[in-house]
């Protein structure tokens, strides 16, 4: 059985993922999806990725999934883990030694992300920008789920010097807000060398379009 290990974004929580966990386990996947402790100053991303190995325990024929600045922690699980497959779904792509905090000027997303808000005309609040297309009712449960987040792990180095070797998809959001699409393409073929897959879905398809992304994981697994 393949177990997909779901890795939320910043501010989230495991929960975030239960429409998505829902669909899988209903196509007889397994589930896991554990809260990172990104609540937490002292945890950085060694306690990331032990929160996310922990949770996997012994399963096997995992496939690691990571949303937003999932895409930190989610390598570091895979280089510690024998996954099978990665995929960043509207992810962050790190460098050898970067910093979270600096990912954002050295990919240029701070100048595209204006660019972008400019061209839309929305009003930047954080549903215009990552739930635009997600239905009221599901933003409200999503916004009671939220957590701050620590600054900790957005101040590490990266530390691993490549790349793991695991096979690695990407799912571009074609109406993202916060990541745009131009912007993404050439980030995702700068770093990782390969042309992304799209969804059309804002920042969180897990959210929008939980049963297409559900299917669209299994059909990795099943070509990987």
């Amino acid at each position: 059985m393949t177990t997909h290990v779901l890795i939320h974004g910043a501010g989230d929580s495991g929960a975030s993922w239960d429409l998505v966990a829902e669909e899988l386990r209903n196509r007889g996947d397994d589930v896991v999806a554990p809260d990172l402790p990104c609540d937490d100053e002292s945890a950085g991303l060694a306690e990331y990725t032990a929160a996310v190995t922990e949770a996997v325990g012994r399963r096997t024929d995992v496939v690691v999934v990571a949303h937003s600045l999932g895409g930190f922690t989610a390598p570091l699980v895979c280089d510690r883990l024998p996954a099978g497959l990665l995929v960043l779904v509207a992810a962050m792509v790190p460098a050898p030694g970067e910093r979270a905090t600096d990912w954002w000027g050295n990919t240029g997303l701070a100048e595209a992300a204006r660019e972008d808000r400019r061209r839309v005309g929305h009003d930047g609040s954080e549903t215009a920008v990552y739930l635009h297309d997600v239905p009221d009712d599901v933003v409200a449960w999503a916004k009671e789920n939220g957590r701050d987040q620590a600054e900790a792990p957005m101040l590490e180095p990266w530390p691993l010097e490549a790349w793991p070797d695991v096979a690695t998809r990407y799912l571009l959001c074609t109406k993202d807000r916060f990541f745009p699409a131009d912007w993404t393409r050439r980030m995702v073929e700068e770093r990782l060398g390969v042309r992304p897959d799209e969804i059309e879905s804002g920042h969180c398809p897990y959210l929008s379009r939980p049963a297409e992304l559900a299917e669209r994981l299994q059909a990795y697994r099943k070509t990987s």
